[in-house]
């Protein structure tokens, strides 16, 4: 058994410092990329499902088929008592799959920007680490509804909702702080053609220099991982 799987939907968007943390623990995983036509485990192969970000939409089942029997696979995930962690596309694919909306935001958001903590319901601790308000990257047009039965985690100015945590066992984050510097140049390197004038997006110039907010965003994404780590040890 592998203690992670993670599905990553296109070659530039890797788990970027959540593989670091997982060779850190020396914990068993594999990267699933179904967009290159590799198949998704069973659900008794793993412990974790972390699902990564991409450029499609969770509606262009169309032009990327696996789309729709990714959607099954994380709602079985979720039914299973699993570990599921969601980033960006991957948060919109669990919000479909527990039964809610996602759909065009009002402005898309690019760059690096506030995302500020709603009161935590959940009492989880799995993100004490975060203060009132945190810079952190984002690159989406895209938002969704709060499942039913989540708490509301995360709010910024462009799109109100930003994270949810559902149950014990799965958080969603339409932000990115898997971020490394790499991952951040792959990403601005495909897909540049999105970066126009509008108020909630950057430049690749602002982008690179919002780089130094990485350090404090690995810091965050590494506490989420050892506090799911720490409940599910107990």
């Amino acid at each position: 058994m592998n203690r992670i799987s993670i599905i990553q939907h296109v070659p530039y968007e890797t788990p970027g410092c959540i593989e670091d943390w997982i060779n850190k623990k020396s914990y068993p995983y594999k990267i699933i990329k179904p967009y290159k036509g590799e198949p998704l485990p069973q659900i008794s192969d793993f412990e974790w499902l972390i699902i990564m970000g991409g450029p499609m939409s969770v509606h262009d089942t169309d032009m990327f088929s696996w789309l729709a029997g990714e959607k099954i696979f994380i709602k079985n995930a979720v039914s299973s008592g699993k570990v599921v962690i969601g980033i960006c596309l991957g948060a919109q694919l669990i919000v479909e799959s527990l039964g809610s909306r996602v759909y065009r935001n009002e402005a898309r958001e690019i760059g690096w920007f506030p995302v500020t903590r709603i009161p935590d319901k959940t009492d989880s601790g799995l993100l004490n680490k975060f203060d009132y308000s945190e810079t952190v990257f984002h690159w989406h047009g895209e938002t969704f509804e709060i499942p039913y039965g989540a708490s509301h985690e995360f709010s910024s100015d462009a799109c109100r909702n930003q994270g949810f945590i559902y149950g014990q066992k799965v958080l969603g984050l339409q932000f990115h702080v898997e971020l490394t510097d790499p991952l951040l140049e792959g990403m601005i390197s495909n897909g540049k053609d999105e970066l126009l004038p509008g108020e909630y997006i950057q430049n690749a110039e602002q982008l690179l220099v919002g780089a130094v907010n990485i350090k404090k965003t690995v810091k965050l994404m590494f506490s989420i991982l050892d506090e799911f780590d720490r409940q599910q040890l107990k």
